[in-house]
């Protein structure tokens, strides 16, 4: 385990920068000097002044970082709300908006209303819900989803291994 792991784990992802988002979580920290946190920053041009940081880590670190965590704080993408579950960790999540070219579409708004009402997890909007909410989720935290298998079921992988060898989705039981 890493020595002195953070109670917050923030991570942009890996694909795309997210300045608006990393400097909530760093203007967070400057208000919450006691609290330990630490920033996954990505590509992005702002680096944080009050909360350490990287900008990407090897994934043997990430995924310690995500299973120490008390709350994992993250960008509404597939990987970060998938590993969170798989993890069993309570998470804060905020989108990506195009129209802030944080991303070259709004998908992450999709994404957001389908895992809304998933126990465990917690979608915000604003930079100041983010910041309320670190704060109040450390204070009173929700309880964590059950998680999910690291594994697809093996009905799953039949359905996948039917339709790659061409038998349309329709024609498939279960």
């Amino acid at each position: 385990m890493l020595g002195g792991d953070p109670v917050i784990f923030v991570s942009v992802g890996s694909m795309l920068p997210f300045d608006r988002f990393v400097k909530a979580a760093d203007d967070w920290a400057a208000a919450n000097p006691k609290k330990p946190i630490f920033i996954q920053i990505g590509d992005g041009a702002y680096e944080p002044r009050h909360a350490p940081w990287v900008r990407i880590m090897p994934h043997s670190e990430y995924r310690e970082r995500l299973t120490a965590c008390t709350l994992f704080v993250a960008h509404v993408g597939m990987g970060s709300i998938l590993q969170g579950l798989e993890a069993r960790k309570q998470m804060l999540l905020m989108p990506r908006l195009a129209s802030q070219r944080e991303h070259t579409t709004d998908h992450q708004l999709h994404t957001a209303a389908r895992f809304k009402d998933t126990p465990g997890l917690m979608i915000v909007d604003e930079v100041t819900a983010l910041q309320a909410n670190m704060t109040r989720l450390l204070k009173t935290p929700m309880k964590a989803s059950d998680g999910i298998p690291r594994f697809a079921s093996s009905t799953m992988t039949d359905r996948v291994a039917q339709f790659l060898m061409g038998r349309p989705v329709s024609n498939l039981n279960g």
